[in-house]
């Protein structure tokens, strides 16, 4: 499914990234993308504490600006933090130079290894210059559990059910238009999971070297 899983082209085009860990173990990382949210994101963490899960968080800099002790409880709690630009701007709207300010501003607020362009695309100029200073994590299962419109959580669900698999980065957000479905399908999800034997893992990574390099 092209949504839900980026094909193998998508892949090719951002071959350095990140889109999937070790297949050979049965671990999920499990991220969380725009906020921190002064609803949303104290939510997903005492869902995330009442299973005892890690999970990364990929956060917008203006966000953290204005809700820095949410911030700070996210990280306090043990879970790890992400670049997701200042402002989560287009890549494909906005100059390579542009584009690197935005980010370069998020992270005086947000001190990461790891970055996620926001609509999960960049030009070619900044998917070259981002690697230089991130490892840019992508995604293996994107939940949409942002497109309360079309989707409803059983569909959720029923995607993240069969996508998962060893070594997913799974994609869901901390935000108001997502809440209706992140609200019922996140405690299942997790269920599931630890029904089928995963464990869960930060994306906490050591700085980009000239040897870093994804698995997938």
């Amino acid at each position: 499914m092209i949504i839900e899983q980026p094909p193998k082209f998508f892949r090719k085009i951002y071959s350095d990234a990140l889109f999937r860990m070790n297949a050979e173990e049965k671990t999920i990382y499990l991220t969380f993308d725009d906020g921190p949210d002064p609803k949303i994101t104290p939510w997903v963490l005492d869902v995330l504490a009442r299973y005892n899960v890690k999970a990364t968080f990929f956060m917008v800099g203006d966000n953290v600006r204005k809700h820095h002790s949410i911030y700070q409880r996210v990280v306090d709690a043990g879970h790890y933090v992400g670049n997701h630009t200042f402002n989560h701007i287009k890549g494909f709207e906005h100059s390579t130079k542009s584009y690197m300010e935005n980010t370069a501003l998020c992270n005086e607020y947000v001190h990461s290894t790891i970055f996620r362009p926001p609509h999960g695309h960049m030009t070619m100029r900044q998917y070259r210059q981002l690697k230089k200073k991130y490892h840019i994590i992508m995604w293996d299962v994107v939940t949409r559990d942002y497109n309360t419109k079309q989707l409803r959580w059983p569909q959720v669900l029923a995607y993240v059910m069969k996508y998962t698999r060893n070594g997913s980065i799974i994609t869901f957000h901390d935000s108001i238009k997502s809440w209706a479905n992140l609200e019922p399908v996140l405690p299942k999800a997790i269920e599931f999971w630890l029904e089928e034997g995963y464990t869960f893992k930060t994306l906490d990574l050591p700085p980009v070297s000239q040897d870093s390099n994804g698995i997938d």
